[in-house]
């Protein structure tokens, strides 16, 4: 009996995507599938990076196809499309910028910055072309984080250029103001320097923009959450409950103005003893875990108190690309695959396939 398509297809439906839980045959991932004789070919076209599991996937679509009698040959190729999704109604897509990612938190010493600086470095291991917006006008933190020194130049005197480090563009008023200087601004100009960083910084194309949202509520980060195209926002809180309460106000912002919320990241969630291995809740326990089951958001993962995530992000490499390998940089990096799982399932954006319509008045 020959080998059909409708025979392979069957095949692929065992295989289970992990990070979706759905098969690659009725997403229609699977693409140009050809079978000639014993010799099959065809695409898996994932909506998100994973480069580090392309192996294993393919591995195991090749060993589904196999299943099948008459298969001699199997060639597989996956590939990574990533592609600009909607936004809140309105606002506009930044010109070669696909998806914008706010990091957010209520309040003020949760490990916002360190979470959205791994988040990024995650997405930039995974394949994907990332860059960063620390939004904090405030407190800057990116340029220490990622190790980066130096003033942006301007190659067309309308645009800065982002610096850059481990493969990560990065913008941020912390370029252009003495380390020790206090930015003594009221909430407008804060917020026209912000938008000015975003717009007139020359992105080049970018699968992800991670946006370092200052902390709290107020006048700068509800302009932001308006203004800026987000495809979806990340809340970052501790346990504690006074972390959460402000956690919670930072959420209901977010859905107030039309953004999704991708999820929530617990970070201090426990601490392990170096020395005794003893583990402590310190801030509490699954405070975070409970806050998503309340309002209906994904639990993207929780984060230990480790000496180590302050070390390395404070000395300019933070953790995924001090310890790429280590069991921390591998929650970082399944957080940020859930994140880029949760976009590619958001509905697309379409406002680039419609005409521009003007009205003139005629002579």
């Amino acid at each position: 009996m020959a080998l059909t398509d409708q025979a392979v297809l069957a095949a692929l439906q065992a295989v289970v995507d992990p990070n979706t839980g759905k098969d690659f045959v009725s997403t229609k991932q699977v693409k140009n599938l050809r079978v000639d004789g014993g010799d099959v070919s065809f695409d898996v076209e994932l909506g998100y990076p994973a480069k580090s599991q392309v192996a294993e996937l393919r591995k195991r679509l090749i060993a589904a196809v196999r299943t099948q009698s008459g298969v001699e040959n199997v060639s597989v190729n996956l590939s990574t499309k990533i592609v600009a999704h909607q936004v809140q109604r309105g606002v506009s897509l930044l010109p070669g910028v696909k998806n914008i990612i706010a990091v957010a938190s209520g309040k003020g010493g949760v490990g916002k910055s360190t979470t959205a600086v791994n988040l990024a470095l995650a997405l930039a291991a995974e394949g994907a072309t990332v860059g960063i917006l620390d939004a904090d006008i405030y407190g800057p933190s990116q340029p220490m984080m990622m190790g980066i020194n130096g003033r942006p130049e301007s190659l067309d005197g309308q645009t800065m250029e982002p610096l850059e480090n481990y493969g990560v563009k990065v913008a941020s008023i912390g370029f252009l103001i003495n380390v020790d200087d206090a930015m003594i601004w009221r909430g407008p100009m804060a917020t026209q320097a912000l938008e000015q960083l975003l717009r007139q910084t020359n992105w080049g194309e970018l699968d992800y923009l991670i946006v370092d949202m200052p902390p709290g509520t107020g006048d700068i980060q509800l302009t932001l959450s308006q203004r800026v195209p987000i495809t979806g926002a990340v809340i970052v809180t501790t346990p504690q409950d006074i972390a959460l309460l402000d956690a919670k106000k930072g959420l209901k912002m977010f859905e107030k103005v039309g953004v999704p919320i991708l999820g929530v990241v617990e970070n201090m969630a426990v601490y392990c003893c170096p020395n005794c291995g003893h583990t402590e809740h310190i801030f509490g326990a699954d405070g975070g875990k409970a806050m998503a089951t309340q309002y209906g958001v994904d639990y993207l993962g929780a984060l230990p108190l480790n000496l180590s995530i302050r070390v390395q992000a404070d000395a300019g490499r933070p953790t995924v690309v001090s310890e790429p390998d280590g069991e921390i940089a591998g929650i970082y990096k399944q957080v940020a695959r859930q994140v880029a799982v949760k976009v590619a399932q958001r509905a697309k954006d379409f406002s680039s396939k419609f005409p521009t319509i003007t009205v003139s008045k005629s002579t």
